[in-house]
């Protein structure tokens, strides 16, 4: 056999057995890859959440687990076996509800772009939840550059899990509260300046939208110490939604997500901990303004504030009660400041 083909060969093998790790997740409706599917075990741990082309590692599935929730766009898609995701490929029905239209109230030219929304944020902590926040808040943009100016949180809700120690040698045992941050949205309106040398960038057109992912790591081959912490593998992935075959604008915005990876231990510990950070904004109205005085509350971890059920609209993305199915009494919401 030739050089050339032995080659050709190798490389087939190689991608064949890549392939043979990863399973993807496919729309039943569409055929088309679904990304940021959450894959809960029976405990309530997130064991995946599939990349753009849809894929999970199938090595993050364990049989003893039996039994696996599937989450997608904050809504339960079902139950499902180790048999049955222990596939290439697996089809799931994600038409659960309609995308949600974004209200345009204002189109004449002005100096700040007010875009409101739901958001909910979350930390895991080994893969269980350690932490959840979910609320309304309106970004306030400067029009000529499209660089987000402020976070105005309006109402929120807060919980934790009970059991936090604190202890400052075991970081197995923290509560991250201080993790529970708001999407930066950062370039959502210049979403070239994410091509950088150390980023990667990819796009995915679904029957209904496009959608961008951006994905960059830093630490991979050597961790950082300080005051006898240790910090490792850190990584980024932003998802960010756009209205189908747009100009991908501030006004064309549906959606974005944040994840954030990091692992880390005091130096007593024997192994890292890993902390994982999902962020998501969910654009309800867009208005143009000449003021960037809008309604707000200060953020405190230890408090919620909010004096309406917005949770209980239908469109909100409400993961708190998919969390409490798992953890039931032990998720505690902080006290409503109204």
């Amino acid at each position: 056999m030739k050089k050339d083909q032995l080659l050709s060969l190798l490389f087939v093998l190689l991608l064949n057995l890549f392939n043979a790790q990863t399973t993807t997740f496919l729309s039943e409706k569409t055929s088309q890859p679904l990304p940021k599917v959450s894959v809960f075990g029976k405990d309530g741990s997130i064991i995946a959440y599939s990349d753009i082309d849809g894929k999970i590692d199938r090595k993050l599935l364990s049989p003893s687990q039996e039994k696996f929730q599937l989450v997608y766009d904050n809504l339960l898609l079902g139950t499902l076996s180790y048999s049955d995701l222990d596939k290439d490929v697996v089809k799931l029905n994600d038409r659960v509800k309609d995308i949600e239209a974004v209200v345009i109230k204002n189109t004449k030219p002005a100096k700040y772009v007010l875009i409101k929304g739901n958001f909910n944020a979350y930390v895991t902590l080994n893969n269980k939840l350690n932490c959840y926040i979910d609320g309304i808040v309106t970004y306030v943009f400067d029009n000529k550059t499209k660089k987000a100016k402020s976070a105005n949180i309006e109402q929120y809700r807060i919980f934790r899990l009970e059991g936090a120690k604190n202890e400052k040698k075991e970081m197995g045992s923290w509560d991250y509260t201080f993790f529970l941050q708001l999407p930066k949205l950062k370039s959502v309106g210049n979403i070239e300046e994410y091509n950088q040398k150390n980023t990667r960038v990819k796009e995915l057109k679904s029957a209904s939208k496009d959608e961008i992912e951006i994905t960059g790591e830093s630490l991979q081959e050597k961790e950082f110490a300080l005051f006898g912490y240790r910090f490792f593998d850190v990584k980024g992935i932003i998802n960010i939604s756009y209205e189908k075959d747009s100009k991908k604008t501030l006004r064309d915005l549906l959606e974005s997500n944040e994840i954030a990876f990091i692992k880390l231990k005091h130096k007593s510990e024997p192994d890292y901990n890993q902390v994982i950070i999902y962020k998501n904004f969910y654009p309800t109205e867009i208005d143009f303004s000449d003021s960037n005085d809008v309604t707000k509350v200060k953020y405190d971890v230890n408090a919620s504030q909010y004096k309406t059920n917005y949770w209980q609209n239908a469109s909100f993305p409400n993961m708190q009660t998919i969390f409490s199915s798992f953890f039931k009494e032990d998720l505690k919401e902080k006290e409503n400041k109204k």
